[in-house]
């Protein structure tokens, strides 16, 4: 190094132009007209044109895997009873109910045998026996906290149910 390089100092923002060399110890003078005193391993020269030459490659930022078992989409479950047998019509209000019910009951064992952490029941908009039903249903259960879908304020036909 010597008079008039430019130099920056290691592990520290502050650089300047050398105005003295005193054997190991490098005197410089910063841009405001301070001036610092640092042996020479404490420094390194800062060369202007350095990093012209170099070439960038962007390399495309990699995905990131997510398991199934952490995916952000949440588990729906439509108890309109049509979805759930084929001839809806053979069955009376009494067996529908009771068919419904076991389907909450087994959907709600898979959830929690599978750890997943939120769980959708669609039970629409009615005369609301149906809805009771699902709500009597998730209050006999512990370990969930559970609330209407509501939209605006408004029945939504659905309730979320999210595991602990």
């Amino acid at each position: 190094m010597k008079i008039g390089d430019k130099v920056s100092v290691v592990d520290e923002d502050l650089s300047g132009v050398v105005t003295s060399v005193n054997g190991n110890i490098v005197v410089f003078k910063d841009e405001y007209g301070f001036t610092y005193q640092y042996p020479k391993e404490k420094l390194v020269p800062k060369i202007s044109n350095f990093y012209e030459n170099i070439r960038v490659i962007k390399k495309p930022e990699p995905k990131k895997n997510i398991s199934k078992k952490h995916q952000k989409n949440h588990l729906v479950l439509d108890l309109h009873f049509h979805n759930l047998v084929k001839n809806p019509n053979d069955y009376d209000s009494f067996e529908r109910l009771f068919i419904q019910k076991e389907k909450l009951l087994e959907v709600i064992a898979f959830c929690r045998k599978n750890n997943l952490k939120r769980l959708e029941i669609v039970h629409g908009i009615g005369d609301g026996i149906l809805q009771r039903m699902v709500f009597e249903v998730l209050e006999s259960q512990v370990n969930l906290d559970f609330y209407n879908k509501e939209i605006l304020h408004h029945q939504s036909g659905a309730v979320m149910v999210e595991f602990h």
